[in-house]
């Protein structure tokens, strides 16, 4: 797969643990790229890297804010993620409950 595919993937954007760490700090509000890479020990090219590639996967919007800009939470394509995790959840629910179904006639 094409490196360009790959960054606009949102499993791919969420594989990184620094990406998830970014989308939570997100999740309370808008951030300047300063005040979001004060947090880490990365540099703050680093965290830029890390936030364009969220923005490519359309999780992050950056807004220009003066010379700087600030970034905010777009959790939209977030459904595709639980739309796959749910898949899980339903296989899992149907196994336990043949499982308990199981364990009650023994």
């Amino acid at each position: 797969m094409p490196r360009s595919a790959l960054k606009a993937d949102v499993f791919h954007a969420i594989a990184d643990p620094t990406r998830r760490t970014i989308l939570d700090r997100l999740r309370q509000g808008p951030v300047r790229v300063k005040d979001l890479a004060a947090g880490f020990e990365q540099s703050r090219p680093a965290i830029s890297k890390h936030l364009k590639l969220l923005c490519d996967a359309e999780l992050v919007i950056a807004e220009p804010a003066g010379r700087e800009r600030v970034y905010r939470l777009q959790g939209a394509p977030l459904q595709q993620v639980a739309g796959w995790i749910d898949a899980y959840r339903t296989h899992w629910q149907v196994s336990l409950d043949n499982l308990k179904e199981l364990m009650e006639k023994s």
